[in-house]
């Protein structure tokens, strides 16, 4: 994005605010109605876009989100525990970071586009939901059978109330099904207060998440320079791969943008709750200060334009498949 975008700059202003010890801070209260505004924003958003969208031009787009989030996943694993020398719990709870989704990551990118005019696939909230819980379920079951430690057991049942209905994950879905369901009223009221002032309240989001960001920067000592490395290059390679299966699925240069992005976010809501359940030998400051305190802000700042450019290149240079 550009570093003058108000989104940007807000955040920019959170991160000067937290090292500075200003004090400055959105009240809890306040940042709980703005983190439900925004994800039933984009839940309702999304569920009325499904019900314009015809469904046979979600499955192919889902199918290869699905196997996009794992094959990232994968790759997350092998990078960290092969070349960084992780251990296995380590490697494949950061995986199962990398491999899901940052919801914020993706309010910011469907403002970059929205900003700039360009059109994307009206389903791409259910692209959003079906990256976060495959990745998530898929590393704990590579770690079960990888482990094959009978006396750590996982309550699959805790772990699946985590993924499903946690907050993060009800108010998306719940969001999709009163937009799906009321889709056909084109409620004007609904529409100006969740569509309306959404990057509004994004910008103000963005602050707070400056100040949680620059109170994780001091962490960066603990997790190392191979991980800042991999905290940035990590979602350049899901990103290229993001473009590659948005042509694959014969998105638009918008909805590739869109799926490259989700593809080079790493969650901070859903998956730590999981993993710390599932995988409790894992270190937390690693797959909270990673994602987080590195591969969040170079998004922000920087992943979402290059992740435009590169779109813009290679649709150039190869049509589309459909």
């Amino acid at each position: 994005m550009s570093m003058l975008d108000p989104v940007v700059l807000f955040f920019l202003l959170g991160v000067i605010g937290g090292l500075s010890k200003s004090g400055l801070k959105i009240p809890e209260s306040f940042y709980n109605v703005l983190s439900i505004y925004l994800l039933l924003s984009i839940g309702i958003k999304g569920g009325i876009e499904l019900y314009h969208s015809e469904a046979e031009k979600v499955l192919w787009p889902a199918i290869v989100t699905i196997l996009l989030g794992i094959l990232i996943c994968i790759l997350a694993w092998q990078y960290l525990e092969r070349i960084g020398k992780f251990s296995t719990a380590d490697a494949i709870a950061m995986a199962a970071h990398y491999g899901s989704v940052s919801a914020v990551t993706f309010a910011v990118v469907l403002s970059f586009l929205r900003d700039r005019g360009i059109a994307y696939e009206e389903f791409v909230t259910v692209l959003l939901v079906l990256m976060e819980i495959p990745a998530i379920a898929f590393s704990i079951f590579v770690y079960k059978i990888i482990r094959k430690d009978p006396s750590t057991k996982v309550s699959w049942r805790a772990v699946g109330h985590e993924i499903f209905l946690g907050k993060s994950m009800l108010l998306l879905l719940g969001g999709m099904m009163i937009g799906f369901f009321t889709g056909w009223q084109e409620n004007e009221q609904l529409h100006s207060f969740f569509f309306g002032m959404f990057k509004g309240f994004l910008a103000i989001f963005m602050l707070e998440m400056g100040v949680v960001t620059s109170s994780r920067l001091s962490d960066l000592k603990k997790v190392g320079p191979f991980l800042i490395v991999f905290g940035i290059t990590m979602p350049i390679i899901a990103g290229v791969l993001g473009v590659v299966g948005g042509w694959i699925a014969g998105m638009s240069q918008g909805g590739t943008i869109i799926l490259a992005t989700l593809a080079a976010s790493a969650s901070y809501i859903a998956a730590p709750a999981a993993i710390k359940m599932a995988i409790p030998e894992a270190n937390p400051t690693l797959y909270l200060t990673t994602p987080l305190g590195i591969t969040f802000p170079f998004n922000i700042i920087a992943g979402i334009s290059l992740y435009y450019h590169l779109t813009e290149v290679f649709f150039r240079t190869y049509p589309s498949l459909f």
